[in-house]
């Protein structure tokens, strides 16, 4: 059954991003005629995408940076929020949370400079442009080394949700290949090799799309915890911790019952001999989730 939830997210920010960028290319092949721009060098044959995103294609450019950042970013706080209130496997540790944080804040740090550089475009604030495109790069790189690094602990706690371990070694093949293609593009275009240094920018904005849309591995388990009967921490029964299955099916508590068997336990009163306590450093579940996502 097909189930709309917090996994659209990437998925708009990834069609977006990747519609812009053939927009772009597109554009500058069929319509302008691979054009030479005031901004590419002398010699320079192929544009980069900020040449083509400087021209008559500028709103485009933009209005694609912006759209696509907004839904990543969305996507980053989803995972975080989703974690927080028990739809996805939890950070329990500190230091979790503070891997889960930096990863935000970076994210953001590249949302900024992605948007900035669309705005300030490489025709007429050649110096802003290029520090905004490293301040892209860079955030973005940082963020998912970050949230490898976050996954990587969460793996070792959850080692039953192989989707921890997909999540983990696709977003670490990003980070080895960005940082080496970005070594390779700072280096031709700072050498004035610039039609090598295009390619690699290509390259480099066609393999984020594809980072952007494996943040669906990540979203789309809340689909079946959507309605899942979580409890909060009163009176007498507490939850020591959920194992979430990444099969959608019913969790279970340590002590192996179900959610659902507690709740009729406790109708029936037959639940004192199934109470478990929790420590400060355990999991406990919230309440219900009712949102339609």
């Amino acid at each position: 059954m097909f189930r709309l939830s917090y996994w659209v997210f990437p998925i708009v920010a990834g069609v977006v991003w990747l519609a812009t960028l053939l927009g772009l290319l597109l554009y500058w092949n069929i319509d302008a005629h691979q054009e030479h721009y005031a901004s590419m060098g002398v010699s320079q044959r192929i544009a980069y995408i900020s040449d083509i995103g400087a021209s008559r294609l500028k709103p485009l450019f933009v209005a694609g940076c912006v759209i696509t950042t907004v839904f990543f970013d969305i996507s980053f706080g989803a995972d975080r929020w989703l974690r927080h209130k028990g739809r996805l496997v939890p950070n329990t540790t500190r230091g979790e949370k503070v891997l889960s944080g930096l990863t935000i804040v970076f994210a953001v740090i590249g949302t900024a400079g992605l948007v900035l550089l669309s705005i300030f475009d490489t025709a007429h604030y050649p110096k802003l442009h290029n520090i905004f495109l490293l301040l892209f790069i860079a955030g973005y790189v940082f963020s998912a080394i970050f949230i490898c690094w976050e996954y990587q602990r969460l793996g070792i706690r959850y080692r039953e949700h192989r989707v921890l371990r997909i999540s983990f070694w696709i977003k670490l093949t990003f980070v080895v290949v960005e940082i080496l293609l970005a070594i390779a593009f700072v280096a031709c275009t700072f050498t004035k090799h610039y039609d090598a240094g295009a390619i690699f920018e290509w390259i480099i904005a066609f393999i984020f799309s594809f980072y952007v849309f494996s943040f669906y591995v990540d979203l789309y388990p809340a689909v079946h915890t959507k309605n899942l009967a979580q409890n909060n921490l009163t009176g007498k029964g507490h939850v020591r911790s959920t194992k979430y299955p990444a099969n959608g099916s019913s969790a279970t508590t340590n002590g192996g019952l179900t959610l659902r068997e507690m709740e009729e336990g406790g109708r029936t009163g037959d639940s004192s001999d199934h109470v478990l306590t929790a420590t400060p450093q355990q999991y406990q579940q919230p309440a219900a989730v009712s949102s339609n996502f």
